[in-house]
């Protein structure tokens, strides 16, 4: 039937060896216990950073990435505007064919049709890029982070597009809600960032993503995620690269750190780093 098709597919070319170490992979994900955010009341929840496993190694982070966002805001205008542009044409158009024609109607029409006919183009060279750059994928060895530990992380940049430089950091934002006079202000900063790897001169090859494994160390004095009302101490890992004639790119993954485990020492609390 249709889903041996595609599970047929999905193993094109794949030797039994790999498929049975993929399948191992994800059982062991799916069986393992995930910490709870229980008795971390301000901690967020990394429910939604640990359902989703990966092909290479434990998890695969979800993406934020601001392009996805512009396409999706280029196509709603674009097609908004020139639904309005159409509606006014047609409202031209009649009174045209009635033997009468309104001039500020047709000085109004004429903007128009060039904003939408430039919001066509925007939109177009938005899909293109994001097309050309493709999808990146960030996958690591465990999850959530505790400080002091090490962890394995897989990049994997899809597309066609040449890259002048990739670099991927390891950052630590702070984002604080507040009220001045009436308004109610979100400001956020980047209060630390760490470079994990550069790579310069990335050349892609046809049908083949560009991959590379680094090592992540998070500093064992590390501040844990943070959330409340007002304040926010957010962890991601964030890949930023300089295509050859494009603009810059920036892919938001987001992670959860974990105070240091805690241990019991004759009855008093120890905190301690386990390596991973």
């Amino acid at each position: 039937g249709i889903t041996g098709l595609l599970h047929s597919l999905k193993s094109w070319g794949r030797s039994e060896e790999r498929q049975a170490a993929q399948f191992g992979r994800i059982l062991e994900t799916l069986a393992s216990p995930i910490p709870e955010t229980v008795g971390f009341p301000t901690i967020p929840a990394c429910d939604n950073l640990v359902n989703s496993p990966g092909t290479m190694l434990r998890f695969r982070l979800p993406t934020e990435s601001p392009e996805a966002w512009s396409l999706i805001g280029a196509g709603l205008f674009s097609g908004l505007w020139n639904v309005v542009v159409i509606l006014l044409a047609v409202n031209v158009g009649i009174d045209i064919a009635g033997g009468r024609a309104d001039v500020w109607l047709l000085g109004l029409l004429a903007p128009f049709t060039i904003v939408g006919l430039a919001s066509i183009v925007l939109f177009f060279r938005q899909l293109l890029f994001f097309t050309a750059i493709g999808p990146t994928h960030v996958e690591i060895s465990g999850h959530p982070l505790r400080p002091g530990n090490q962890y394995q992380v897989l990049l994997s940049q899809a597309g066609s597009v040449s890259f002048r430089r990739l670099e991927l950091f390891l950052e630590l934002e702070e984002q604080a809600t507040f009220r001045q006079g009436t308004d109610v202000r979100t400001e956020r900063q980047v209060v630390w960032q760490s470079l994990i790897r550069r790579w310069n001169n990335v050349e892609p090859l046809s049908g083949t993503p560009f991959e590379a494994e680094v090592q992540l160390e998070l500093p064992s004095k590390a501040m844990h995620s943070f959330s409340s009302t007002h304040n926010t101490v957010s962890w991601r890992l964030v890949l930023r690269g300089v295509p050859e004639h494009w603009p810059a790119l920036v892919r938001v993954f987001p992670v959860v750190v974990f105070p240091a485990e805690i241990i019991s020492i004759d009855g008093k609390k120890a905190i301690v780093q386990t390596r991973t």
